[in-house]
């Protein structure tokens, strides 16, 4: 087995954990990476990107992240296109084994891991993923001026969405399988006011439609959950908003998490249960789940291992 001791280990590599990379390299605290599943994480399957800062046209997610990862290596981030497989954090250094046989121990661990949007599954979805199919209406609302939109879902997030997306799209259709929304009444009270919204009651997708070569959503097929008859309605966009995991399986029973798995941090920290371990982006946040955010805490993370380690080692 080949055994690495080293300063800070940093587990995931979208926005958070390649900013805190160039951060902890940048504070000579010689940092190692394991990439995970998805290189470059969310971003990597995001094509424009409009609302990231510092770019005056319109970016690409894949390439934002490429930059991010050269710009990590340039500072001196050692990478390891591997994946994490068990970490013990009862004790200093943490242990963190990964797939390829490599065992990491490490004075500090960085998770950064991120969370999925939950999907429907079905196979037309993946052919207009990011081209009329979005998980985020805050990232990608703006390109459906004046267009009509459909929202898959019926608790908050779904109702948040689609109060979003009146900003900016003419129609907003929120699809639910059932006969009433799970979220809180005050956002209930806000759709049903809004005169831009539709709610088509007990119907789910069965299939998204449209042109090839460019990939265009022009159509949704939706079936009636008790009676099965189908229908078809025309659409620009369709989000789907039936919520996140965090990818937090590996540290469950190891560090403290809420009811939906997200690990918890202090307030005004990224500091986790165990000292010396920091969660950055996504696994953490269920609030804001933004690029930019997901930098910012991958900053604070690196900068408050930084001080860990000057103060314990």
């Amino acid at each position: 087995m080949n055994k690495i001791e080293n300063n800070v280990l940093i587990i995931g590599s979208g926005p958070a954990g390649y900013t805190a990379a160039i951060y902890a390299a940048r504070a000579n605290l010689k940092p190692h990476l394991v990439s995970g599943l998805e290189p470059g994480g969310q971003l990597t399957i995001t094509t424009d990107v409009e609302n990231y800062p510092g770019f005056g046209d319109v970016i690409q997610g894949p390439w934002l992240m490429e930059e991010m990862k050269k710009q990590a290596l340039n500072v001196g981030t050692i990478f390891h296109n591997d994946i994490v497989t068990s970490v013990d954090f009862s004790r200093n250094p943490f242990v963190s084994k990964t797939e390829s046989g490599t065992e990491f121990n490490s004075k500090s661990v960085i998770i950064a891991t991120g969370a999925q949007a939950r999907w429907l599954n079905i196979e037309s979805e993946n052919k207009f993923k990011g081209f009329g199919i979005s998980a985020c209406a805050t990232c990608d609302g703006f390109f459906f001026k004046d267009q009509k939109v459909i929202v898959v879902g019926g608790g908050n997030s779904a109702v948040e969405e689609a109060l979003f997306l009146t900003k900016f799209a003419s129609k907003v259709i929120l699809v639910h399988r059932r006969d009433q929304l799970r979220a809180e009444k005050i956002l209930q009270d806000r759709l049903f006011n809004n005169n831009k919204i539709e709610v088509i009651w007990n119907h789910k997708v069965l299939e998204f439609i449209g042109y090839e070569n460019p990939y265009t959503l022009t159509k949704v097929i939706l079936e009636n959950t008790k009676n099965k008859i189908k229908s078809t309605i025309d659409t620009n966009g369709a989000f789907i908003a039936i919520g996140h995991d965090p990818a937090t399986s590996l540290f469950k029973g190891k560090l403290e998490m809420d009811d939906e798995n997200y690990i918890i941090t202090k307030n005004d920290s990224t500091q986790t249960s165990v000292k010396g371990v920091f969660a950055a982006g996504d696994v953490k946040d269920k609030i804001y789940r933004q690029a930019v955010t997901a930098a910012g805490t991958g900053c604070m993370a690196a900068l408050e291992a930084e001080k860990y380690i000057a103060e314990s080692f």
